[in-house]
């Protein structure tokens, strides 16, 4: 067998010992004594062994109760911890509801101020135009001198009309006129023929 090492002597005194009171020595004693008490020669020194043993008994059931009593502590302290677990568990529980409802909340005021921000920037885009009643008072001025214009047209494409006609007109004159002279020296051609004709032949 290998050789015992420090941290396994330590673990075994611990676990002998339990809360570290001296049970492992008051029972290695209360052992010793009661080889001594089976040893022993006269009634006194028997008597006085025996006494020990109580003495080391006493000891260690006083060390038992408490050893009990730390346990039951331990338990009931397990138990509340338990509980104060569950609480916290509650409380997280309820810490991610409402961090959740405060994410809800902040998604809300963005979409409300992205919303306000919008409609501010409506509203002075809407400032730097007229109103209503001014825009129809336009509107209407302008039809006005849109139907004055319609008929300053109409009267402009009448007076075009009279125009072509009459230069219609002058331009069929003048081709008249102009044929009336063609015809005219045509006329005079032949006569001035004629005379030179007649001018040139003896006379009978």
């Amino acid at each position: 067998m290998g050789a015992v090492t420090d941290d396994e002597v330590i673990r075994k005194r611990l676990l002998i010992d339990g809360d570290g009171a001296g049970d492992d020595r008051r029972i290695n004693l209360l052992v010793k004594s009661f080889i001594k008490w089976c040893n022993s020669g006269s009634q006194e020194e028997g008597y006085s062994q025996y006494q020990r043993m109580l003495s080391t008994l006493s000891q260690c059931e006083f060390s038992m109760g408490k050893t009990l009593l730390v346990y039951d502590m331990n338990l009931r302290e397990m138990e509340n911890y338990e509980k104060i677990y569950k609480e916290i568990e509650c409380s997280i529980a309820g810490a991610h509801e409402k961090i959740a409802e405060c994410k809800k909340q902040i998604l809300q005021a963005k979409r409300i101020r992205k919303n306000r921000q919008e409609y501010d920037a409506l509203a002075k885009v809407i400032q730097h135009h007229p109103d209503r009643h001014e825009t129809l008072k336009e509107l209407e001025a302008l039809g006005k001198e849109l139907e004055h214009l319609s008929h300053i047209k109409e009267s402009v494409e009448d007076k075009l009309e009279l125009r072509r006609k009459q230069f219609h007109v002058l331009l069929s004159t003048i081709h008249e006129l102009q044929q009336t002279l063609e015809n005219d020296e045509k006329l005079s051609e032949v006569e001035e023929a004629q005379d030179e004709s007649m001018e040139t032949d003896p006379k009978p």
